[in-house]
């Protein structure tokens, strides 16, 4: 599995999705933000949590407009797989990969801390090291993490089975409970909770490894 690992001015998880890539057998490289191509045979392109362009006008709208998120929209329309994480998952809304919109958290805090997440479906490469219905212990970091979409888009991720993970106990007001969601092909996964920093024992807790021991699996097969 080749990977490529997104960095913004801002990112600050850059490493730690790289190193979880590489933990997972992937060969893994770091795209700046300016460049305009990704590197050839990539499988996977990871856009990590931080905050992009200092989160300045809208999260992660300007990071949505950068030359190298034109290549990852060729990436994903290609049949390529893209995973974006917390501010990653901004980044997908806003390049139109996935849909709805992240606003302020409810309760209007900053939040974080280690919460409980609902596995939807294990019906992608992404979510296929769980068993729909398990329970995982993931951390999340964020102060726009509040999924919204309009009545027919949560009614279309519902029905097409598009929801990958949803909160036990909901931290931020999101819509649904909703804290992750496939595109239509399943190839793309937006994630606000981080599974990077849940991959190392030493960090106090492993439920984000079989996210990325499953994908390269599937990687790796195809």
């Amino acid at each position: 599995m080749r990977a490529a690992v997104v960095v913004f001015p801002g990112s600050n998880c850059d490493r730690d999705l790289a190193v979880a890539f590489e933990q997972a057998g992937a060969d893994v490289t770091m795209v700046w933000h300016k460049d305009s191509e990704l590197p050839q045979g990539v499988d996977i392109v990871g856009i990590p949590g931080g905050f992009s362009y200092g989160d300045y006008l809208r999260c992660g709208a300007i990071a949505a407009n950068s030359p190298i998120c034109k290549s990852v929209a060729a990436h994903a329309e290609r049949g390529g797989y893209v995973m974006g994480i917390c501010n990653g998952f901004q980044v997908l809304t806003e390049t139109g990969l996935l849909p709805g919109a992240l606003l302020r958290n409810a309760g209007l805090k900053y939040i974080c801390k280690t919460v409980g997440l609902k596995v939807e479906t294990s019906a992608s490469d992404f979510t296929a090291g769980y068993n729909a219905g398990d329970v995982i212990d993931i951390p999340i970091a964020h102060h726009d993490g509040n999924y919204f979409a309009d009545e027919n888009t949560i009614a279309a991720l519902k029905g097409e089975d598009r929801i990958a993970f949803t909160y036990t106990d909901n931290p931020n007001g999101a819509q649904a409970d909703i804290a992750g969601i496939l595109s239509a092909n399943r190839r793309v996964l937006g994630m606000m909770p981080h599974p990077e920093r849940a991959a190392d024992a030493g960090h106090g807790g492993t439920d984000g490894v079989a996210l990325f021991r499953a994908l390269a699996g599937a990687l790796t097969t195809a």
